[in-house]
Order: structure tokens, then sequence, then C-alpha cells
């Protein structure tokens, strides 16, 4: 937020008259702003700190789910599958959803944990996410449309040990299923789908 702005300063050469007048204009031209409008400010600042419809349509996230999953490791074979558990819940005043995983990665205990909220300034929805597999977090916005939600994600690429470009598309089916699917680019460059969760409500 900026509460100020640059000045410009005026020099005039010439003869006093023409100098005091002139001055007398870059006087009035460079009069600082005033203070910010703190009523203005602070009901800016609760708008965007309030909760909306657009966080009512992040519920079907909460709860705990069944999650089975399919990792495509190599497009060309079939992918690695295991399951696991996510366990779903609103924090910091319905602001954000917690999600928190357990489950297993080629054979291996697995567990992460991530964020997915509405940034009512950027009209976005945004996430992270980080897990033991990694040291660093998946960033990601998008918007939903309907029952489905697409987020473009950045993350550090251990391979090449710079950032790495992701999709996510997240279809509900109901109040108690729904999927996520992630894409990357593979081997060719081109887009390729490298996981897919499916996640079913525990009764």
């Amino acid at each position: 937020m900026k509460h100020g702005r640059f000045l410009l300063g005026l020099a005039l050469s010439a003869g006093l008259a023409i100098a005091g007048a002139g001055s007398a204009v870059a006087q009035d031209k460079q009069a600082p702003a005033g203070p910010p409008d703190q009523k203005a400010m602070m009901e800016a600042m609760q708008k965007a700190a309030t909760p909306g419809d657009a966080h009512k349509k992040l519920e079907p996230f909460v709860g705990t789910f069944d999650a089975k999953v399919k990792m495509w490791m190599d497009p060309s074979k079939p992918p690695e599958e295991s399951a696991g558990t996510a366990e779903n819940k609103w924090v910091l005043g319905n602001r954000w959803v917690e999600m928190q995983y357990q489950g297993t990665f080629m054979g291996q205990p697995f567990s992460g944990i991530g964020y997915t909220g509405y940034d009512n300034v950027a009209k976005k929805y945004v996430g992270t996410w980080m897990d033991t597999a990694s040291t660093g977090v998946m960033l990601s916005s998008g918007s939903m449309a309907g029952k489905v939600m697409k987020s473009s994600a950045t993350m550090s690429d251990p391979m090449t040990g710079k950032a790495s470009k992701a999709s996510t598309k997240v279809t509900f089916g109901d109040n108690d299923h729904y999927t996520m699917e992630m894409s990357a680019p593979g081997p060719d460059g081109k887009m390729v789908k490298v996981m897919e969760i499916q996640y079913s409500r525990k009764k």
C-alpha cells in the first residue's frame, strides 16, 4: 500500500517576478498529500479480511477422507498406487482449510500439510503444500467454476535445481467425494498427468 507520492522539484531561473510566481505554483503542486483516510483504510482492510461466499465453496474439503493415490513416475508405465488419510479442517476463523495427509510414497511413510484459501484482494484461490518428500513448498493460485477448481503451481525441481510449473484440477463429485489431478511437464515438455487422488469421506 502506498501512502505517499514522489514529488517533482521545479527550478525556475527566469526573472524575480517569474521565479516568484513559479515558486508559488511549485509549492502548490508539491504540497504533500495528507495522511491516508483512516476510515477508508480500515474499511478496505476489514473487507479484505472477511471470509465470504468464495470461502464457503471450500466447505466440501472439510472432514476426514480416505485417499486412493495413483502416481505416474513414467508416463509410459502403469502408475504407482498407494493409500492414505486426509484430515482437513477450517483454521484462522474459516479463512483457510488446513489439510494434513498421512500415507505412503514408494513404500515409505509419507506425510504432508497444506493450506487452501481465497484471497479477497487478488480474487484468486491460493494454496501452499509441504511434505516429507521435499524441503520446498508448492505455491498455487487459481479459480473455481461450478464444482471444478483449476490452479497453476510452482515448486522446486530437484533434478534441475530450478522452479518447475505444474497445474492442478480439483473436481467435487458431491459433498463426500472429490478428486485431485496434477499435471506437470513430461519428457517432451508437454503437460501430462502425474498424479490422481480420489478422496472419499469417512463415515
